[in-house]
């Protein structure tokens, strides 16, 4: 009779066994994900119905997790808000982490003047807080999901311009880039067939970390009225709306509170691990 895994699989399983933070991480991310698509076919209640006759009903009493001071399902909101603020995090970090890719790699192939604007103007946009930034943006454009996202991503740009820039000055350097220059490729062949592939590792680890950041990012810009705009539910708004209401229903802020910490630990372990996991020293291990 054939083995029931066969030895590459015993390896994985290995490997995965040593990173329990790996596995935690994937875990918390995945059920998130899980959570957030189940929210667009399915809810317990419509998240936006309010019923003042049952408002303030604590967890068990009515629905799972009890009601809001509107009468609203906080679970329904829990599920709808971790829709809202993984596709404002996941779209702001792709469009921030693309761009910061692509500006990263041009200032390693060009390097002189364009390398030294590109760290000048990182240097700039770390010098301002997201938190401050969304707010110049939210009086141009409103507050709402378009102001979150060009916040987030605005800052993540330099994040991933700094990760792409000194991992592509490392494959410069190696030897496969020297053939692909001695056999006439262009910097935007070399880029794309060459160093991309290489520097893809450190990217991927920064952009679950990032996510995770994201998230926190979304619900202070959501708690400050710069996100979302009602009724949509939001983390953020939803703590920002619970100070009323601390000693009369704590469980108001508590859980919106432990969705963002899991959430953003979840990402924060996935990072690490998958840090880990692409390290060639400890593959070699």
């Amino acid at each position: 009779m054939a083995p029931l895994f066969d030895v590459p699989t015993i390896n994985r399983l290995h490997m995965l066994s040593r990173r329990p933070g790996l596995v935690a991480g994937a875990a918390i991310t995945g059920m998130l994900g899980c959570i957030a698509l189940l929210s667009l076919v399915w809810t317990p209640a419509p998240p936006a119905r309010m019923q003042i006759i049952h408002k303030l009903q604590p967890p068990l009493s009515y629905g799972l997790l009890g009601t809001d001071q509107f009468g609203r399902d906080m679970l329904s909101m829990l599920m709808v808000g971790c829709w809202n603020s993984l596709s404002v995090s996941l779209a702001a970090v792709a469009i921030g982490g693309t761009t910061g890719t692509i500006l990263g790699l041009a200032a390693a192939a060009r390097r002189g003047l364009f390398e030294g604007l590109l760290m000048r103007a990182c240097d700039v946009i770390f010098s301002v807080p997201p938190i401050l930034s969304a707010m110049v943006l939210g009086a141009f454009l409103g507050a709402g999901r378009l102001t979150a996202i060009a916040a987030i991503a605005t800052f993540m740009i330099p994040v991933f311009a700094r990760v792409s820039l000194a991992s592509a000055l490392q494959a410069w350097s190696r030897e496969y880039v020297t053939a692909a220059r001695g056999i006439g490729d262009s910097q935007f062949t070399i880029s794309v067939r060459h160093v991309l592939p290489n520097v893809a590792s450190p990217l991927i680890v920064q952009a679950t970390i990032q996510l995770g950041l994201a998230i926190l990012t979304e619900a202070g810009l959501s708690f400050l009225g710069l996100g979302l705009a009602p009724p949509a539910p939001t983390w953020g708004r939803m703590l920002a709306e619970s100070q009323t209401y601390l000693s009369l229903a704590p469980w108001l802020a508590i859980l919106p509170g432990l969705a963002i910490a899991i959430s953003v630990l979840g990402f924060n372990l996935l990072g690490d691990g998958l840090r880990d996991l692409l390290d060639p020293r400890e593959v070699r291990r």
